[in-house]
């Protein structure tokens, strides 16, 4: 006779609806305030019409393998060398997503003994290949350098050998900046690595949109994450690093090692939107454009936190409360999705909105309007 299962998951999912807390997934349907297709390019002509030549041209659909087995393609490299010239590094590694790539750098390159110090509102795809590396890890306040330099000193103290700094360039859901001049001039002076993930920042911000960390760019001390997912509007994330780390990670990173590599022709796209970024730079002058128009517009709206970034948050407070925002909105014809804990703290539940080039002023207009007659 076969035993049967506990199966705690409805009783856990119960729990999640009784608290507000349950997630399902949702057709995508209303104009676009919640994605992170900041420049439109997911849905850019010329670089559908580029795929396809390039189908049709014999590029194989899917990699066939691990890169370090038969998964190792032209484009892949063709990619890289581009990255290389584009960001101005010595070197890059394209992955299938941004979570493999944080996974794949945080559990190689800090060794055992050294320490990630990282900053506590940092992305849940650092914290968790913080988690799953063998170096002991800490955190500290919120784009305060200074809080960095004294957990820098302490683990120094308590005999770290290496120490790592790890940051977003632009948070995701609070739309800051980090202060990276500041960090990486900690990192110089303690003989420190810095990683910036620029997620956020990929194609919009830094010179001709090479992000914030441009300038630390080819250093021996700097890593810095591209994802492909956002503003290039394709998939995948690129790593640039010094080549010898590329190195080190092509034979150490088991989520690399032992991971079907991305199809070649995801590579190709995210050249081909690389490309686009440099080629078109208007798309940015439009995209700033609106993000000052929206913030403007918000400026004296309830629960606005100011920035200057193409992420805004809209403070609710309540997990159930932000939901329900959320859905009348939605029902009113617009895309933003409610932001709940785990994601953010208790009691700082909030709307995400994200101005992209999917929207006009119009369109930010009529949002502005339904979200302050609703809680203005």
């Amino acid at each position: 006779m076969r035993l049967k299962l506990t199966n705690p998951f409805q009783d856990k999912l119960d729990t999640l609806s009784r608290l507000e807390k349950r997630r399902t997934l949702i057709p995508i349907d209303g104009i676009d305030f919640s994605s992170n297709d900041y420049l439109g390019l997911s849905n850019h002509d010329g670089i559908r019409h580029s795929l396809v030549e390039t189908l049709a041209n014999g590029v194989a659909l899917g990699a066939g393998g691990s890169r370090l087995l038969r998964g190792n393609h032209r484009e892949h490299e063709d990619l890289e060398d581009f990255a290389c010239a584009f960001f101005g590094a010595d070197s890059a590694l394209f992955m299938a997503t941004g979570y493999l790539a944080n996974l794949s750098l945080l559990t190689t390159l800090p060794q055992r003994g050294d320490v990630i110090l990282m900053d506590e509102l940092i992305h849940a795809s650092t914290k968790e290949g913080v988690h799953a590396a063998t170096a002991k890890h800490a955190k500290f306040t919120h784009n305060d350098a200074g809080a960095c330099e004294d957990a820098l000193k302490r683990a120094r103290d308590r005999g770290a050998k290496d120490v790592w700094i790890a940051v977003e360039s632009v948070y995701s859901m609070d739309g800051d900046v980090a202060p990276l001049e500041d960090l990486i001039a900690i990192a110089d002076h303690h003989g420190a690595y810095l990683i910036v993930d620029e997620a956020h920042a990929t194609g919009i911000h830094g010179p001709d949109g090479k992000g914030f960390a441009a300038a630390f760019e080819g250093r021996d001390n700097v890593v810095v994450l591209h994802t492909c997912g956002k503003a290039l509007g394709q998939a995948g994330a690129l790593l640039t690093m010094p080549h010898v780390m590329k190195d080190y990670l092509i034979n150490a990173a088991r989520s690399f090692i032992y991971t079907t590599a991305p199809t070649p022709l995801s590579a190709v796209a995210v050249q081909r939107a690389l490309e686009v970024v440099h080629r078109e730079p208007e798309r940015r002058d439009r995209l700033f454009d609106l993000i000052a128009y929206a913030h403007r517009i918000f400026k004296d709206a309830p629960g606005v936190i100011p920035g200057e970034t193409q992420i805004m948050p809209l403070m609710v407070g309540s997990d159930g409360d932000a939901q329900a925002l959320a859905l009348h909105l939605q029902a009113q014809g617009f895309d933003i999705r409610a932001i709940r804990t785990p994601t953010v703290a208790e009691g700082a539940a909030r709307l995400r909105l994200s101005i992209t080039l999917n929207v006009t002023k119009a369109d930010i207009d009529a949002l502005a309007d339904a979200y302050i007659s609703k809680v203005g």
